[in-house]
C-alpha cells in the first residue's frame, strides 16, 4: 500500500492521529529530505523508520525502485517536508506510477500551506486558481498579464528571494486594477505568522516593507 501522509507546514501541532498511526506501522518513508522528515519522525517519538529520499532531481528509476518495494508488499508512506504531498514536488508522478501498476492507495489528509493562506485571506474563496510557484523567466510575464482578466481568485507561492519582485511586478501589471485585493501570507500557522492585506495601489510599498523572511502565499482577489 502507498499511504500519501500530509504534514505539518511549521507548526507541529497540526499532525493528525492518522498520520503519526500511519507513519508508525509503515515499513518504509519516502520523502524530499531525509534529515527533515527524520526529525519530524523523531519529535512524534516514532521509532527511526528506513527512510528514502525522492525530491524534485529524483530520476525514473528512484521510482521504479519504490514501486518494486510496493509491489513486495511493503507499507510505503509517502510526505514532503511540509504540508500536503504532490502540491509542489514531485510526489503526484509517484502516485499516478501506483495507480497504473495497481497499488493499493490511501490518502491521509491535512495541512496546506495555500489553503491555509485562502481561508485567512478573507477573500472570496469558492472559486480560485492555484499556481504552484510562478515561471522565473520564460512564460512569467505572459502568464502575469493574465491576472488582468482572470475572474476567479488568484494564489500561489512565491520564495523569499522573489517576494519584493514579483509584489512590484503585480503592482505594475494590475496598476490599472488600483483597487483591487491582494493578500501575502508569511510563515503561516508558525510563531511569526502574518497576513498582510492591500490592495494594487498600495503594494509597492507593501513589497518594501514586507519582512523578508520565511516562506509566502500571494492571493488576487477577484
Amino acid at each position: 500500500m502507498l499511504s500519501i501522509v500530509s504534514t505539518p507546514i511549521g507548526n507541529l501541532g497540526d499532525i493528525t492521529l492518522r498520520a503519526i498511526e500511519t507513519i508508525k506501522k509503515c515499513d518504509i518513508v519516502v520523502c524530499e529530505d531525509t534529515r527533515v522528515t527524520g526529525n519530524l519522525i523523531n519529535k512524534l517519538e516514532i521509532d527511526k523508520k528506513k527512510l528514502i529520499s525522492y525530491h524534485g532531481y529524483s530520476n525514473q528509476k528512484k521510482i521504479d525502485d519504490i514501486i518494486d518495494l510496493l509491489k513486495k508488499d511493503n507499507h510505503v508512506a509517502l510526505v514532503s517536508d511540509a504540508g500536503t504531498p504532490g502540491i509542489s514536488d514531485p510526489g503526484s508522478l509517484l502516485v499516478s506510477k501506483a495507480i497504473e501498476e495497481g497499488i493499493e492507495i490511501e490518502v491521509i489528509p491535512g495541512s496546506s500551506a495555500f489553503l491555509t493562506a485562502l481561508s485567512g485571506s478573507g477573500l472570496p474563496i469558492n472559486q480560485f486558481v492555484y499556481l504552484g510557484f510562478l515561471p522565473i523567466k520564460k512564460g512569467r510575464k505572459t502568464l502575469l498579464e493574465t491576472f488582468k482578466a482572470e475572474p476567479k481568485t488568484i494564489v500561489f507561492y512565491e520564495s523569499v528571494h522573489r517576494i519584493e519582485r514579483t509584489l512590484k511586478e503585480i503592482a505594475d501589471v494590475l496598476k490599472d486594477q488600483s483597487e483591487r485585493k491582494i493578500v501575502v501570507g508569511r510563515e503561516l500557522t508558525k510563531l511569526h505568522e502574518e497576513f498582510v492585506h492591500s490592495t494594487i495601489k498600495n503594494l509597492c510599498d507593501v513589497a518594501e516593507s514586507i519582512t523578508k523572511k520565511g516562506e509566502f502565499v500571494v492571493i488576487i482577489g477577484k
